[in-house]
């Protein structure tokens, strides 16, 4: 049965890497439904943050795969409800004095009003992006877009944190 799930890459920023990871997608039929990439609390390591609806076992797969890749430092793999998920979405709209009393009711911010056009920000949910596209849509769009989902784990700290303290102290065991 199929899930949803927030796969999040820990790799240096290396040129590549992100084509190396969306391969293994690509090779296993299996449909990126977002993908944002960013720099993480960790200097000098980047943070993708994929989401994709498929069965586990695929998924868990998918994860195993993109682990052996040289470039890639650690893979992490959650359901919806261990993270916090944020999008944003930046509407072009046909200015209207209706449009206006809309955007203030449901907390979009107002970036640019131009003669003939406003653009607004709304961050939230998906369903909450789509539900503000309905809403402007009979007012006129004239473009929309929406970033990828970005996510942070609920726990304090990044598990990638953690999982680094294991591999410094197993390194110290080595070397003793």
């Amino acid at each position: 049965m199929e899930k949803e799930f927030i796969i999040t890459v820990f790799s240096e920023n290396k040129v590549g890497i992100l084509s190396q990871v969306t391969t293994v997608f690509t090779h296993r039929n299996v449909n990126i439904e977002s993908i944002a990439a960013s720099p993480s609390a960790i200097e000098g390591i980047h943070k993708y943050t994929i989401m994709v609806k498929n069965d586990p076992e695929r998924v868990a797969n998918l994860v195993k795969q993109i682990e052996k890749k040289v470039d890639v430092l650690k893979v992490f793999c959650y359901s919806p409800n261990e993270v916090v998920l944020q999008q944003l979405a930046l509407y072009k709209v046909k200015r209207s004095r209706n449009v206006e009393d809309m955007v203030r009711r449901h907390n979009v911010r107002i970036l640019e009003i131009h003669d003939e056009y406003i653009v607004l920000e709304k961050t939230g949910h998906k369903e909450e992006i789509d539900e503000l596209y309905q809403m402007l849509a009979p007012y006129g769009i004239y473009q929309f877009v929406c970033s990828g989902v970005v996510a942070i784990i609920k726990s304090r700290t990044e598990l990638m944190n953690e999982y680094m303290q294991h591999v410094e102290e197993e390194r110290k065991k080595a070397m003793q």
